[in-house]
């Protein structure tokens, strides 16, 4: 015996959770790109200042609530080492989105078609 197939009513009603759920995950992805391009922008200002200073400048690194002296080259290599990981996570993160956005789109269609479908069967 086989399971009655769902009313057109209650596949709209799947496929319009699963596009919110699209929805909610995409500006999610979003907010954290936003937050690694923040990040960037902050790393690219720390690089530029350390453009500025001579090599025989003084820095130091906060950790905790201690700060604590560090070579130049030493925080140089840090910060482009972050700068190289939140390039790959902004280009991840991009990618991600342009699949949701994809999946979005599908989605959206598919409720569109049925929508029709409904009113055609009215």
């Amino acid at each position: 015996m086989t399971a009655p197939s769902p009313s057109p009513q209650q596949n709209l009603q799947t496929l319009s959770e699963e596009y919110q759920k699209l929805q909610t995950d995409l500006q999610t992805q979003i907010t954290s790109r936003q937050r690694l391009e923040s990040q960037q922008q902050e790393n690219l200002a720390v690089r530029k200042e350390f453009n500025t200073l001579s090599s025989d400048s003084t820095i130091y690194k906060l950790i905790g609530p201690v700060l604590l002296k560090q070579e130049k080259t030493e925080a140089e290599s840090a910060v482009d080492g972050r700068l190289e990981f939140i390039e790959k996570e902004i280009k991840r993160v991009e990618k991600l989105i342009s699949n949701m956005q994809e999946q979005s789109e599908g989605k959206k269609m598919e409720i569109y078609q049925l929508q029709l479908k409904m009113q055609e069967a009215k």
